[in-house]
């Protein structure tokens, strides 16, 4: 079996996106390399040293390809020991890493899609749309769905550049939905199943020449499958999905 080679990543930034669920938002220049080559939602395998030996925890990478370097978002998980590493590292401190890996990738040709996340679930879906809206050839004459569901507000990331993305984009649309909205909420809500199936349902093909890009937590992740598979017609090929747990 061939040793899957360790790459260097040095922390250049790091940004707390959110206090109350301790979210880091931190960006990795891969020393040993000039570019790292990626496709947009992989995710590389990160490598720290415990008790003698070595652990391995595996992170969607949070943005489109750029010179030798990466994004990533998590969050910081009690008892968690890689997390808190990770959560822990200030800037210029170093981890080893190898990859890319993942198959949760942009189709080819890529069509009309909805992109579906929760949480840090979004990390490999802003590769997406990075990528996506980057170059005129690659989202031209396609609409682009972006439903993103959380709790609260203060949980939503990156909502000012998807936001930047829509009003510049006509064809990429930015749905926010609280399962926990306050009063004075002016966003959709509910759950992001209900914002699909809208979407779904107001086309006159029902989807059929539509694609799914799903990620986030496995409950969410299974119930959006179900409904698009089960309720509204839709092939499992239509639907790519990566789980978070």
């Amino acid at each position: 079996m061939l040793e899957r080679p360790l790459h260097t990543a040095r922390l250049i930034h790091e940004k707390t996106l959110s206090l109350a669920a301790q979210t880091k938002h931190l960006v990795f220049s891969i020393e040993d390399l000039d570019r790292f080559e990626f496709l947009p939602g992989q995710f590389v395998s990160m490598v720290v040293p415990r008790e003698g030996k070595s652990i391995t925890r595996a992170y969607s990478i949070a943005s489109a390809p750029r010179k030798n370097e990466i994004d990533i978002c998590l969050n910081r998980v009690q008892d968690g020991y890689f997390s808190n590493f990770l959560c822990d590292m200030k800037e210029g401190d170093t981890v080893h890493l190898h990859g890319p890996h993942g198959l949760f990738v942009p189709k080819n040709p890529f069509r009309d899609s909805i992109l579906v996340a929760t949480g840090t679930g979004i990390a490999p879906i802003r590769g997406f749309v990075q990528w996506l809206f980057a170059e005129r050839s690659r989202n031209e004459g396609r609409e682009v769905y972006l439903v993103y569901g959380t709790r609260h507000a203060p949980q939503i990331y990156y909502g000012d550049y998807f936001s930047l993305i829509a009003h510049d984009f006509p064809n990429f649309h930015y749905i926010v939905t609280l399962s926990r909205a306050p009063e004075d909420w002016k966003g959709a809500r509910g759950y992001v199943q209900e914002q699909v199936r809208a979407i779904v349902e107001s086309r006159a093909d029902r989807g059929a020449s539509m694609d799914a890009y799903i990620c986030g937590l496995n409950l969410m992740v299974s119930a959006t499958r179900k409904m698009l598979k089960e309720e509204l017609g839709w092939d499992r090929k239509q639907i790519a999905y990566e789980r978070y747990d």
